[in-house]
């Protein structure tokens, strides 16, 4: 069985995220969501927040959603992962993941990073946008999926 970690904040998931991760499906079996705790982060909902709303917007997927701390690599490897995923939208994102990947290589060299690209409708999207938006009353359609725009609404009345 091929098992891939895809991690990140999924702070909230977007249709972006989700696009990602169903062409990602198409090369792994298995994929395990691995939300990252990091102290230099605020995140707008919680780690089980978070959980639920990417279990709610998978539903029927081989997937399983877990969380992390420390390394990314040895949490691959705990999981039984051969490959972590990551989504690029533009140029921009690849530098930074371009040296992620090659540390992650350093620190275990049996664990491939696998970039999937974003299709061009999603390029400028991130949990980043999708919360500007919400936080000023614009439109959501199409940007995250119907509960998680119901969840953002909540947390910014």
């Amino acid at each position: 069985m091929k098992i891939a970690v895809m991690p990140g904040s999924f702070d909230p998931i977007t249709n972006g995220h989700l696009d990602v991760l169903e062409r990602a499906l198409k090369i792994f079996d298995r994929i395990v969501i691995a939300l990252g705790e990091n102290p230099k982060k605020e995140y707008l909902f919680s780690v089980e927040e978070r959980k639920r709303m990417i279990r709610e917007a998978t539903k029927g997927m081989p997937i399983e959603v877990d969380h992390f701390s420390g390394l990314l690599t040895e949490f691959a490897k705990k999981k039984g992962a051969g490959a972590i995923v990551k989504g690029l939208r533009a140029v921009s994102d690849f530098e930074y993941e371009f040296q992620a990947a090659l540390m992650n290589r350093k620190l275990n060299p049996d664990i491939e990073t696998v970039f999937v690209m974003t299709r061009g409708m999603y390029c400028f999207l991130s949990s980043s946008i999708a919360k500007e938006v919400a936080s000023l009353g614009g439109k959501l359609n199409g940007l995250v999926p119907k509960h998680v725009e119901k969840a953002l609404r909540n947390k910014y009345r």
